[in-house]
């Protein structure tokens, strides 16, 4: 569902690649037609100001929603776990998944990041993806009326998700979100306490550029290219998943 792999790309840091890539994305959003006409013209203000805004306001914006503000957060996990350590083991499962179905992760993202999240699903069938989808919908409805609060045009994507979604979420599931904290992005020194966690690494053999603080600073300034579109050749591209089948 090329669908998925668009909405994750329009997830990512702001850059010029981004913004080139914009009538690409809106034109594959209307033609795959998974996304309803109403939805569409939601995510029109986003496309927009992607497009055409200055991409340092844009890149500015971007880090005060998702990297500053924890309740933002980009990572699944976060929602569902916040500081138990059963997250650990929630990122050692879902990177199970991705392996089972044949991939690997480079170690510059965590298997919750939800841009990294889509575009896996993007390359299931679709009917699978959409399962997928449900899993985390209760996460990504949060995420969409939190952004909807604070009048972010990325709300927009988010409740696209959950509509795509094979089955909406229950009122049970949005109340086991984490709850909204009201942190202040402006606060470095509250977020820097916050973000403090012990080093998790993912299976044998995990180097210590896998420990969770210096991927999550890699997942930060991540810059994966949007899709079809070639990369500033300052900043080339990285592969997020790699065959398994073609390890030595």
């Amino acid at each position: 569902m090329k669908t998925l792999k668009a909405l994750s790309a329009l997830l990512a840091y702001p850059s010029s690649t981004q913004a080139s890539a914009v009538p690409e994305i809106r034109d594959l959003l209307h033609e795959e037609a998974v996304v309803a006409t109403e939805q569409l013209e939601a995510l029109e203000p986003l496309l927009s100001a992607l497009s055409v805004e200055d991409v340092y306001d844009l890149q500015e914006r971007y880090g005060m929603l998702f990297d500053r503000t924890r309740s933002l957060s980009l990572h699944l996990f976060e929602h569902v776990h916040g500081e138990s350590r059963d997250r650990g083991q929630a990122m050692v499962d879902l990177r199970s998944v991705y392996a089972t179905a044949g991939f690997e992760i480079d170690c510059g993202e965590l298997p919750d990041f939800v841009p990294l999240f889509l575009e896996f699903c993007s390359l299931r069938p679709q009917d699978e993806a959409r399962h997928l989808l449900s899993e985390p919908a209760h996460v990504f409805a949060a995420l969409g009326e939190r952004l909807r609060k604070k009048e972010s045009a990325y709300a927009a994507v988010f409740e696209a998700l959950v509509a795509i979604a094979a089955a909406q979420p229950t009122a049970e599931a949005l109340d086991a979100v984490v709850p909204d904290a009201g942190d202040d992005p402006t606060d470095l020194r509250a977020l820097d306490a916050a973000w403090e966690e012990e080093e998790v690494r993912f299976g044998l053999g995990s180097g210590a550029e896998c420990g969770v603080d210096v991927l999550t600073a890699k997942v930060r300034q991540a810059r994966r290219p949007a899709p079809g579109v070639a990369v500033d050749e300052v900043r080339p591209a990285r592969t997020v998943f790699t065959h398994l089948s073609s390890r030595a």
